[in-house]
């Protein structure tokens, strides 16, 4: 993560603490092991200062083996700190312009042991890391650790003080019919319909014996004005922006009491939105025409994805925006692994258990990790600029942009690549701009071709970028030619 051998050339960022602990281990270290265990992890330098032009360089500690004596008896201190999710091999002195300074990697906290606090309260000792420095977490965001830490899926929960009012009977029907043409004959095609939303897992058994609905219930059958009294932000949101003098082209929200506001009705209303302009070929099997692609299967993963991972007692509502050339989906919550580990598929680790069920039953998801990879393999097969994922933390967020053309493209079947790519340039999206930014804080020097790599895009569209961000100030390049590096302007960091 980072190069000892040149120092100066980092700045401080979300990712790197520097500290001069002249006067023996500074108190605020433990807010930062906690910030960046909470976050992305990150790397604190004992025995580093920050100069006034805000390079670092390392300074003499007078005593760098009792500072890491004085770590590691601290940290193993529960009074102190929850938990040390520490090896031996993460705190290492090394030796920097003939210096010796302590380098503590903290790694991003699993999710069952987040909260990572300090002084024995969650909610006062609990911290993040953004850009400006450790921040202190807001009751909300220590909330939602704890319910992401839990081992039951946050969907089971029974809602004993709700009945079975609280659905809509009309999306249950339709939910059936659904399930009935994708497993005909099932076990529980004959059932009554509590009967069928107990073994659905959408009724549970309260503390009474008698059946209530769950979270997972609720959410996919319920109606709005009864889901907004358990999950008061719960707001569901798709926009099309296909005319920049107008706000939005058209829309769906969950609150317009026009239909149900679940999730299960809103997914149908906004994948037939989304999937109305992408091109087919013309395909028949057993004498029908076949309308479906992979990329429909990635805009319906995207799309479940989308709805099975948020966070309802979260903020800001979960929402899709669909532009001429690009899908965002947007939802709270943040990823309950890393998002390395999510692209590259095998772990899967899903926030609503019962949801993936539900939507699983109707052919609709997938369970095993699969989804984001299969994803980022369709949009590979077309051509088309790699999703690009992003994760805030305040408040927590989890943005998944998928570049689309639907000017001169056929879609990509299963049999046969057939593509003719569109001569149109796509606009420079901020999302990829704010991944360039995010990589160049953890690397001091880039080059382009690192950035091709990291994007999935071509050169040109790498170098159309980096202008943008050299002409806002943001990036400077250094050399010539293939020579050529790029970093943050200093002033930015």
């Amino acid at each position: 993560m980072i190069d000892l051998n040149h120092l100066e050339k980092y700045r401080e960022n979300n990712r790197i603490e520097a500290k001069k602990a002249l006067g023996g281990l500074p108190n605020s270290i433990w807010e930062t092991y906690s910030a960046f265990a909470n976050t992305l992890g990150g790397v604190i330098l004992l025995g580093v200062e920050e100069l006034k032009d805000k390079s670092l360089h390392a300074v003499e500690l007078p005593d760098p083996i009792y500072l890491i004596e004085e770590f590691w008896r601290i940290i193993n201190n529960p009074n102190k700190v929850s938990l040390n999710i520490l090896t031996e091999k993460d705190v290492q002195t090394e030796n920097v312009d003939g210096k010796t300074i302590v380098v503590i990697r903290v790694p991003r906290a699993e999710r069952p042991d987040k909260p990572i606090f300090i002084d024995g309260n969650p909610l006062s000792g609990t911290y993040r890391r953004n850009g400006e420095g450790d921040y202190h977490c807001t009751k909300d965001e220590v909330q939602a650790m704890m319910r992401d830490a839990a081992s039951r899926s946050q969907d089971m929960l029974v809602l004993e003080n709700m009945d079975m009012d609280v659905f809509d009977y009309d999306s249950i029907r339709s939910y059936r019919i659904r399930m009935w043409h994708s497993r005909p004959g099932h076990v529980w095609e004959d059932l009554e319909d509590e009967d069928f939303l107990y073994k659905l897992g959408a009724v549970s058994r309260g503390k009474d014996g008698k059946r209530y609905p769950t979270v997972a219930g609720l959410l996919m059958f319920g109606h709005e004005y009864e889901i907004v009294k358990e999950f008061p932000n719960y707001f569901l949101d798709y926009q099309e922006h296909f005319d920049d003098t107008t706000r939005w082209t058209d829309r769906i929200v969950s609150s317009s009491g026009e239909w149900s506001g679940n999730v299960y009705d809103f997914y149908f209303k906004v994948y037939n939105r989304i999937a109305q302009d992408i091109k087919t070929p013309f395909k028949i099997k057993n004498g029908e025409r076949i309308d479906d692609t992979p990329v429909h299967t990635a805009l319906r993963e995207a799309l479940a994805n989308c709805i099975i991972n948020a966070d309802y007692y979260g903020r800001q509502g979960l929402v899709i925006i669909k532009k001429k050339d690009v899908i965002t989906f947007s939802n709270p919550g943040n990823f309950r692994i890393a998002i390395e580990d999510a692209k590259s598929g095998g772990i899967s680790d899903p926030r609503n258990t019962t949801l993936i069920k539900m939507f699983n039953l109707i052919d609709i998801g997938e369970r095993a990790g699969s989804g984001i990879p299969n994803i980022y393999s369709i949009w590979d097969k077309q051509g088309w600029e790699a999703p690009i994922i992003t994760e805030n933390f305040e408040p927590a967020r989890i943005t998944m942009s998928l570049s689309v053309s639907n000017d001169d493209t056929v879609i990509v079947g299963d049999d046969k690549k057939v593509t003719i790519k569109s001569d149109d340039k796509k606009k420079v999206t901020e999302l990829q701009k704010e991944t360039i930014i995010e990589y160049l804080t953890d690397h001091v020097n880039v080059r382009s071709s690192e950035l091709t790599e990291l994007l999935g895009v071509k050169t040109t569209r790498v170098k159309n970028l980096l202008n943008s961000l050299i002409a806002d100030g943001i990036v400077v390049a250094e050399g010539a030619n293939r020579n050529r590096t790029y970093r943050l302007k200093e002033t930015s960091i």
